[in-house]
């Protein structure tokens, strides 16, 4: 098993492995809450493009059925109930009416939900809460090494010294 960057886990990793891991994995998380303000945006258009067909539907069945159904609808009321065809006309329209209102209905809700999505607000929250828990953030504490004798001191700096060039 390995790290994201390709050390092994458990192994010793260098201060500019963890900053390069760190730095990989937060481009990473942008890049996801990116993603999700995208995605929350196109459902909120698709909501709005909902309503809007919605409303549209209301307009050309008010405006294309009202001559035909009008009459179909008038002279049936007058063939059962031998009204006046005034009020026959009346009724029919009003039938018309009440279908024009509830499709008017629907565009109404779906425009709700379209105007409640809010999704990039969402992801922008989200991702100021990442930025401040980020900026929050401390070091894991790092237990203290032993103190060494004052006699092994010189002879533990030259090692290393030796070592390093």
């Amino acid at each position: 098993m390995s790290a994201p960057d390709g050390s092994p886990v458990g192994a010793e990793r260098s201060i500019g492995q963890l900053f390069a891991s760190a730095t990989t994995e937060l481009s990473a998380l942008v890049h996801d809450e990116i993603a999700l303000a995208k995605a929350q945006l196109k459902q909120d258009v698709k909501r709005g493009a909902v309503s809007g067909g919605a409303f549209s539907m209301a307009g050309a069945v008010l405006v294309f059925s009202l001559p035909m159904l009008n009459f179909a609808l008038a002279y049936g009321i007058r063939t059962w109930s031998h009204w006046n065809l005034a009020i026959c006309f009346v009724l029919s329209f009003a039938a018309n009416v009440l279908v024009a209102g509830l499709l008017a209905l629907i565009g109404v809700v779906f425009a709700k939900k379209a105007k409640k999505g809010q999704g990039p607000q969402k992801a922008a929250a989200s991702m100021k809460e990442t930025a401040g828990v980020l900026q929050n953030a401390k070091p894991h504490p790092r237990p203290e090494l032993p103190e060494l004798p004052e006699d092994r001191a010189p002879a533990a700096i030259e090692a290393v010294a030796r070592s390093s060039s």
